[in-house]
């Protein structure tokens, strides 16, 4: 791997929390740069597997030359179906996702997922299919921008900012990043600006490639691929994303809702692993700025 790709956030600490056994069968749900999958292989014995999966084409030449690996490109979303697929169905002893956006993607332009460069406005994940950003800016209606920006972004002036891009619209197509920073520069605050149009860009990328919808799906096919006894560890970057894995791991459900059975108890697919999330150290952010925000959360299927 190529760490100009991308550096694996939390390295030692998410493999380790999956007590890798040599014989195990495993799962990379989040190939990218391959460095988490390559130290998954490197505890597996001769009979052990890995199944590595990502939708981004460049991700999947990040993928081990080894025997033992199985490379599908596909959204994580699928990952029951193609556990189902390959046999493994309620079998798989652990499953890792790390849910970031690795550094190839944010520092080649022609993607559109940063604002520090002029560039199309793509940033889908998997660039053969769906609606860009340029798409989404150039057709939702202002309610529906002001939501996405609300909800996904958590951006002060959401509506304001929504108003401006309409606006901006208006009078040609917002096409580049260029633009879009343009339309929305007269509420970018005179300190640190990046702040505001790092929510923004977040905003647009999840909506563009559906994260959330995707990531409720991740989740309830974890729990449908794991053996009991199986560990999911999954490293998140927004409180979205954070929020909706803790109340999987503690209820099964990702609004939180918890049921209960006839009896009264209130039964759960996993039995939590870290009580609190576990956090970069102060030497992994400083040589990584990108893992700042990241945390890992991990549970163990139970047999319910």
């Amino acid at each position: 791997m190529d760490n100009a790709y991308h550096i694996p956030v939390m390295l030692r600490e998410s493999v380790d929390i999956l007590e890798v056994t040599p014989r195990g069968v495993y799962i990379d749900a989040t190939l990218g740069g391959g460095g988490h999958s390559r130290e998954i292989l490197s505890r597996l014995g001769p009979e052990g597997r890995l199944i590595c999966l990502d939708m981004d084409p460049d991700a999947i030449a990040n993928a081990p030359d080894d025997r033992r690996v199985t490379t599908v490109r596909s959204n994580f979303r699928f990952i029951h179906n193609h556990a189902r697929h390959l046999g493994l169905d309620h079998s798989v002893d652990g499953i890792l996702a790390d849910l970031g956006v690795s550094s190839h993607q944010f520092d080649t332009p022609e993607r559109g997922f940063s604002f520090r460069f002029d560039a199309p406005l793509d940033m889908r994940m998997n660039t053969a299919s769906g609606e860009s950003a340029a798409d989404l800016l150039n057709t939702c209606t202002q309610e529906r921008l002001a939501d996405i920006l609300r909800i996904y972004g958590e951006v002060d002036g959401s509506r304001r900012a929504a108003a401006l891009i309409c606006a901006a619209r208006e009078k040609k197509p917002i096409r580049t990043t260029a633009d879009l920073n343009a339309a929305v520069g007269s509420i970018l605050p005179p300190v640190a600006p990046h702040k505001t149009l790092a929510r923004i860009y977040q905003a647009l990328r999840i909506e563009v490639n559906g994260e959330m919808r995707s990531l409720e799906h991740l989740l309830r096919g974890i729990a449908g691929s794991l053996k009991p006894g199986g560990i999911a560890a999954i490293i998140t970057y927004h409180s979205l994303e954070d929020r909706m894995v803790k109340n999987f791991f503690r209820c099964g459900d990702p609004a939180g809702h918890q049921s209960t059975d006839i009896y009264g108890r209130r039964p759960s697919p996993f039995s939590v692993i870290t009580r609190k999330p576990v956090l970069p150290g102060e030497d992994e952010v400083a040589q990584n700025t990108r893992a700042r925000s990241a945390k890992l959360r991990a549970a163990r299927r139970t047999g319910s």
